[in-house]
């Protein structure tokens, strides 16, 4: 050919390796800084060998006896990133099919190193001259690396990478012309050239591959090419070309158009223009959109942003709540969308709440209440002064009667007891429960975004005696009170939950033996998403107070076994409190708000 020489190959079948051989489980290609570095994992010791074309820019590592699933071997386009390495590509090696052969395309000739580490083959490459110590350098150039088996993971890629529908040609050539990274799916061809013009070479990968192709005059101007690329896709070839050359390709079915950049700017520029003029003359048609549930004033600060510039007008007619807009046919389709969208009922919460308030409280008294009183009499006389032998009793009683603490009392009276006189003692039993439940259930309805408080108040009225300094003595009521408060502000999500944002202060009054009676105030402040319809328990305060007293004659009531002959009951008391809160939103509109079919309607274009 003129100007230069050319070979092209379609690559065939890749055979594959034995099956005793070793496998490639994943690659992965990341950079560091300023190494760029591609990571092979195996499953078994593999020998791997590395080596610098210099001529071509390229670093070529080869596997020994090693075999990969062709996912593995597709390649791989790091020109996006702005380090040394363009393209990697993985195949066969030429001549010795149970070998794979990893070729790294450089934009300038770099170092490289090749290490191992664990279970993996690592290739780190310089991303500018120099980043390399000499050191390092000759360490990875002791010769082969061998790798110990080891657990594959996952290859990490965060990127959105532009994938084809289908192997056909038009789908190919729609990937080929979107930005970003793209995978390349087309046949494999192996190009080597020297000082090729660029449209030959353009109609010789479309005479390949199987597309028409309409080239610019001003391509032939570009200048000519020299490349050597070894079985890759033959889109990617494509666009690795483009990229290089600064062409732009545009898709009309199986028909690929290459234009200049500078040329394909210009005219897109001139299309702005174009449609900018044909924007200024198209008619302008009036439309009134009743607003039924948005605020109008709302609406215009959004809708503002969709009219045509210059031309677009919108007013407001407030007594008929309407909106009054006037534009192009597209605009005023774009902005009905839009009205529809947002012109719904306001999502109505049903907020049921249940404030729940347990105690309990439990007291036990065992033991004698005066302990033992009795007298010694040595001469034994009998009541009033008659005297009693010796060894006679007189006077023995036996009682039983409750308590003022609400218990029973065993009682025994001896007036005389041979020379023991007046004996006196009472044992008391008593076991007391009381359980105390209040509940209160209050409800509110709130729109989104909308406060919604209530409020109760239960007030105790305490009378106090005033004494003026004439003596004259009057009775005042003060009031003190326990407020229950409730504060909710609900939010409904796009998916129909509802966040919850709840201030709760409870109030409640405290016994008192004298003056009036004190008050106890819980406060709960939270945030909480809830489904539509579940109840959520937002908090629970649970206190226990156990106390006990003693009271007797010291060291005596302290003595072992004998001691409560000597000390008051035992009396333990034992008060448990529980506070809890019961929160249930419910969407009461869920249908007329627009939340059953709201997702689906915002993914549809405006």
């Amino acid at each position: 050919m003129k100007n230069g020489f050319f070979i092209l190959a379609l690559s065939g079948i890749i055979l594959p390796a034995l099956a005793w051989g070793q496998t490639i489980k994943t690659v992965n290609f990341f950079q560091e800084g300023e190494v760029s570095k591609l990571v092979i994992e195996v499953d078994r010791p593999v020998i791997a060998d590395r080596f610098h074309v210099k001529d071509d820019k390229q670093i070529i590592l080869d596997l020994k006896n090693v075999k990969a699933d062709k996912k593995l071997l597709r390649g791989i386009d790091t020109s996006e990133f702005d380090g040394a390495a363009v393209y990697i590509s993985g195949y066969a090696k030429p001549g010795a099919t149970q070998d794979i052969r990893f070729a790294v395309q450089l934009r300038d000739n770099v170092r490289s190193v090749l290490e191992t580490q664990g279970d993996k083959i690592i290739l780190s490459i310089e991303n500018r001259f120099g980043v390399f110590s000499k050191a390092k350098i000759q360490t990875s150039e002791s010769g082969p690396v061998t790798t110990n088996v080891g657990t594959p993971s996952p290859l990490e890629d965060s990127v959105k990478v532009n994938v084809p529908r289908s192997t056909s040609i038009e789908d190919i050539l729609d990937n080929l012309t979107l930005s970003g990274p793209k995978k390349y799916i087309g046949k494999r061809i192996s190009i080597n050239v020297k000082d090729i013009p660029l449209p030959d070479l353009l109609r010789m990968i479309a005479d390949t591959s199987g597309f028409n192709i309409i080239i610019d005059s001003e391509v032939s101007e570009v200048k000519p090419l020299t490349l050597s690329l070894t079985n890759i896709p033959w889109d990617q070839a494509l666009d690795t070309i483009l990229a290089l050359s600064k062409l732009i390709a545009t898709k009309n079915s199986n028909i690929l158009s290459i234009k200049s950049l500078v040329k394909a700017t210009a005219e897109r520029e001139a299309e702005s223009k174009a449609e900018a003029l044909k924007l200024g003359l198209e008619p302008l048609v009036t439309k009134v959109f009743p607003i039924s549930y948005a605020v109008i004033a709302d609406l215009q600060k959004i809708l503002k942003d969709y009219l045509t510039e210059t031309r677009g007008k919108m007013s407001e007619d407030t007594r008929t709540n309407s909106l009054i807009v006037k534009d192009t046919v597209d605009s005023i389709e774009r902005i009905k969308k839009i009205i529809e969208l947002l012109d719904t009922q306001t999502p109505q919460i049903l907020i049921e709440s249940k404030i729940v308030e347990a105690t309990e409280t439990y007291s036990k008294r065992i033991g004698l209440t005066n302990g033992i009183r009795f007298g010694y009499d040595p001469v034994s006389v009998a009541p009033a002064g008659v005297p009693v032998p010796v060894g006679s009793s007189v006077g023995f009683s036996f009682s039983s009667a409750s308590t003022g603490t609400g218990g029973s009392a065993l009682g025994i009276n001896i007036n005389t007891f041979k020379r023991l006189i007046n004996l006196n003692m009472a044992l008391e039993l008593m076991e007391s429960e009381a359980k105390g439940r209040i509940v209160t259930a209050p409800k509110v309805i709130t729109q989104n975004k909308t406060p919604a408080t209530i409020t109760s108040t239960e007030v105790f009225n305490f009378v106090t005696q005033l004494v003026s300094a004439a003596g004259l003595v009057t009775n005042q009521i003060t009031p003190i009170s326990a407020p229950l408060n409730l504060s909710v502000t609900p939010q409904v999500t796009n998916e129909g939950s509802i966040n919850l944002d709840v201030t709760l202060n409870k109030g409640s009054f405290k016994p008192a033996v004298t003056g009036p009676p004190g008050t106890v105030t819980r406060t709960l402040t939270t945030k909480v998403l809830v489904d539509n319809g579940s109840t959520v328990v937002l908090g629970g305060l649970y206190t226990t107070t156990v106390t006990e007293s003693h009271s007797g004659i010291p060291f005596m009531k302290d003595l072992p076994l004998v001691g409560w002959l000597f000390r008051t009951p035992h009396n333990p008391v034992t008060d448990r409190s529980e506070l809890l809160i019961f929160l249930t939103p419910r969407i009461i509109n869920q249908e007329e708000a627009g939340l059953v079919d709201r997702q689906s309607a915002t993914s549809s274009t405006l």
